[in-house]
């Protein structure tokens, strides 16, 4: 133990050596001169040369670079600097596939590109935005070796930075001392440090407007913020930079998809409660645990099972003794006979053994990463020894396709969880080669795997910079950075998009499997263009009351990072919970886009029904989460549509104040619905802040008029504040267990109006299963005392008529008219709001209602 403490102790010595050592060697380095330029409509190309003798810092300078510059669109600019040799890795278009945009007039672009040169720095550019620079390289040279790439752009000393990772950590980056590591990791959360996928894209607020800067890139890097400078250091490739010109937060947003890939459009179930623990004895436990779930009258749309479904933990396998088959397939039909669903878990190891099938059909077919020789790279998982699928090896989808059709058939479960697609390995190293197929090793939980001596002169498996990456080398915990996969391309260069690979490989099998079936997938492993294909949870997280409050600006990274279907395991992973941590976690987890209770074995059991107080809290929040899921469905397509998030941090909707920069304590679903949970033990007060305008208590509908200050709000155990935001129209059904009894129930409109006494929202409706289904669009509008219903777009028939309207900030209503008729309807009001009942209006043509 004490070698391996050293061990870390000394790599940690060398890393922070190399980051020291590159703030003052690279001020010697030469930068480069940029010559031969020619313009184009869209931009330019130019050459650039070393603009002196090599530093040759951390590799070898790379002397002779090409620079395209292309207006891709008018909000979209591309600036791509590659080698002219063309050798250095770029991610291939078979496994990113970008949008290029039709290209458009330099001089119509929102954003302009200009270059300038320095004795001292060589070439530097900046991207202007009205006239005004929102990145700027200018006085730090360009740094292009063979593995180590380094571009500096200024930045205020107080610059509002949002995004990069995946990194738990605080929303705003401290711009002063932040470090993001990209280098996906199997870690259990820990704050600031890099784990389980990669995103090299962030936004900027500056002068009241976002902008958004997106680097290609798939090798290993960090991303520093300080001294006034955002900086990028990569372990390799080009720099291939994308602009994105806002100017709002969701216009970056729209952008950033735009190029990446919308977000996938997800079944209308995944949007309810899931549950699933790691540690289920059996399929009995499993069963019980759905009864428990209907007899405390807490929604539960979908039963997950973890591992232990599995024979021996290999993928594809069904335990006999405690997961039979046939009883597996008899809880899966009692679930569809509820409206409810299954998913299960699938890890992309594959258990190295003779016997077992999957292995020896992909071992036919050539499908498994390979060591230099040749030979089966051969690591550890859950299973014992493991070797691991080759996304690049040209019978992958074959094979891959064929296993997941055998368990399909076998049991046809709803959705499939990925998990440990880092990939995750416990040992360093090919560590199975050579061994006996039959031998099962210790677990790494029983006795750490050792480590090794590291070969310094393999510069794949030390490169010369050291980023930031929390193990004792870059290998360690996952595949060998200098494994080769059938393209001839090491791991190195590949390692961030194994978790991408395998979600688009299991995406497209559904896809064709189920052909008109929405495809639910859920990967703990992301790259950028993730979100097109899968969602994602932010994987083992900690019992603790900074783990909650973290999953907020978790959540919200992932909306910029254009995966809006995300939430972390409430009452968390691992570590014991206590009843108020659980409590509080599922009232703010009831408003996770994606909402699921998960824990470890070796714990306590921390189902909501667990607690009375936590049952109460879940059947609350949950409530409402359920009496609100076709406005959440609704911003949901609007993610699909042009990638806006779910949940939102305030400062997207009001980033002219200073207040709401770094707030990530309260959150946003979509704009109208704000969230102030209770992040602190012991608590029952909660200070939440308020933007100008009327704010309405979902529950009591008591107004709140916002000046841009806290208002401290009573908050009971099993309480959380909502409040609708005035100037909205939000849709809404009584809650069900289910999401197929809700769609069954009558809509209704909460109609918030502002002080002007306007408000106005949308419904988004289409069969929530099928890919090529009807849609169709409302828009609601209230002025004037009269609501208008709009139809904007589709064709898809709504069976349940608008029954009821709540009228907040809305008095003196005596009698309804729709459509000049006089309604009979019931009318009843309060000092807060005016609640019409028995209305049949038909939300599939244009209506107004009008109160007198």
């Amino acid at each position: 133990m004490r070698t391996l403490t050293l061990a870390l102790a000394s790599t940690l010595y060398g890393m922070w050596l190399s980051t020291a050592s590159a703030r003052s060697i690279v001020k010697g380095c030469p930068g480069y001169s940029a010559s031969h330029v020619t313009t184009t409509n869209h931009g330019l190309h130019a050459l650039l040369t070393l603009n002196g003798p090599p530093c040759d810092i951390y590799g070898q300078d790379i002397a002779d670079l090409a620079l395209t510059v292309r207006a891709d669109t008018d909000s979209r600019l591309h600036i791509h600097i590659s080698d002219t040799a063309n050798t250095q890795f770029q991610i291939p278009e078979s496994v990113l596939p970008l949008d290029k945009g039709a290209g458009t007039d330099k001089r119509h672009s929102s954003l302009q590109f200009v270059h300038t040169h320095s004795k001292t720095s060589g070439f530097g550019f900046k991207v202007l935005r009205g006239g005004k620079p929102i990145f700027d390289t200018t006085g730090h040279p360009l740094v292009f070796e063979d593995q180590y790439l380094e571009l500096t752009s200024n930045v205020p000393a107080d610059a509002n930075i949002y995004g990069l990772g995946e990194s738990p950590n605080w929303f705003r980056r401290d711009p002063q001392n932040t470090t993001i590591t990209l280098w996906n990791r199997d870690v259990a959360d820990p704050l600031g440090e890099n784990v389980y996928g990669s995103h090299s894209v962030f936004m900027e607020l500056r002068d009241e407007q976002f902008h958004g800067c997106y680097l290609h890139n798939s090798h290993g890097m960090d991303v520093i913020l300080a001294n006034q400078t955002v900086q990028f250091r990569v372990l390799g490739g080009t720099l291939d930079l994308y602009f994105f010109a806002g100017p709002s937060a969701l216009s970056v947003v729209d952008q950033y998809t735009q190029l990446v890939g919308r977000p996938n459009r997800i079944p209308y179930w995944a949007l309810g409660f899931h549950n699933c623990r790691f540690g289920y004895t059996g399929v009995g436990e499993v069963n019980q645990v759905i009864a428990n779930y209907s007899a405390a009258r807490i929604p539960l749309e979908a039963a997950w099972t973890d591992i232990e479904y599995m024979d021996s933990t290999r993928d594809f396998t069904f335990d006999n003794a405690n997961y039979p088959l046939d009883k597996m397939r008899k809880q899966l039909d009692y679930l569809h006979a509820r409206g409810q669903k299954m998913v299960l878990i699938t890890d992309p190891a594959i258990h190295v053994n003779d016997s077992y099938g999957t292995y020896t059909r992909g071992q036919e077919l050539d499908v498994f990463i390979k060591n230099a020789d040749g030979s089966e790279y051969i690591g550890q998982v859950w299973p014992g020894y493991t070797t691991f699928p080759d996304w690049f090896a040209p019978n992958v989808s074959r094979w891959w396709n064929d296993e997941l059709k055998r368990y399909f058939e076998a049991l046809p479960i709803d959705g499939m969880w990925i998990d440990m697609n880092e990939p995750a390995s416990f040992c360093i190293g090919s560590c199975g080669s050579g061994r006996p197929r039959d031998e099962v090793p210790t677990p790494p939980w029983v006795a750490k795997p050792p480590g090794r001596p590291l070969d310094r002169n393999n510069r794949l498996l030390v490169p010369p910079y050291a980023i930031n990456n929390h193990e004792t080398e870059l290998s360690s915990k996952t595949v060998e950075t200098i494994a080769v996969h059938a393209n001839g391309v090491a791991e190195y260069h590949v390692h961030n998009l194994y978790g991408l690979m395998e979600s688009r490989a299991t995406y497209d099998f559904l896809r064709a499997y189920r052909p008109n079936v929405r495809p639910f997938v859920l990967s703990r492993s992301t790259f950028a263009g993730s979100g097109a294909l899968v969602s994602h949870w932010t994987g083992d997280n900690a019992a603790t009351w900074q783990d909650l409050h973290v999953s907020i600006a978790s959540t919200f990274d992932f909306g910029i990072f254009g995966i809006p279907m995300v939430g972390a395991d409430i009452c968390g992973f691992y570590r014991n919970t206590t009843e108020e941590l659980c409590a509080r976690w599922v009232q703010l987890g009831a408003f996770y886009p994606f909402s699921r209770s998960h824990n470890s074995r070796w714990l306590r059991p921390q189902e909501p029904y667990r607690w009375p107080s936590v049952a109460e809290s879940a059947r609350r929040a949950l409530g409402v989460r359920y009496a609100l899921l076709s406005y959440i469905y609704t911003c949901y397509q609007n993610a699909v549509e042009r990638g806006w998030p779910v949940a939102r941090p305030l400062v997207f909707e009001y980033p002219h104040m200073t207040e709401t920069a770094g707030n990530d304590r309260q959150m946003l679903v979509g704009d109208s619905i704000l969230v102030s949970p209770v992040l602190l033990k012991g608590d029952r007060s909660v200070d939440a802040f308020f933007p100008p305008g009327r704010w309405y208590d979902w529950y009591s509908h008591s107004l709140i008029d916002g000046i841009g200050a806290n208002v401290t709000l009573d908050a009971p155990l099993e309480h959380i504040n909502v409040h609708i935001r005035g100037g909205r129209i939000v849709p809404v059904q009584q809650p069900e267990m289910t999401t197929a009894k809700l769609r069954q129930n009558d809509f209704e409109l909460i109609v918030a109006a502002d002080a002007d006494g306007t408000a106005a929202g949308q419904l988004y409706m289409d069969d929530g299963e099928t890919l090529d289904t009807p849609h169709r669009w409302l828009d609601f509008n209230f002025y004037q005392r009269s609501l208008w219903i709009d139809q904007r777009s589709g064709t898809y028939a709504i069976s349940r008529p608008l029954a009821k309207l709540v009228l907040l900030g809305v008095h003196g209503v005596r009698d309804v008219f729709v459509n000049g008729v006089m309604a009979t309807c019931a009318i009843s009001a309060s000092r807060t709001s005016t609640v019409i009942t028995g209305l049949s209006i038909d939300l599939n043509r244009k209506s107004r209602v009008t109160f007198a």
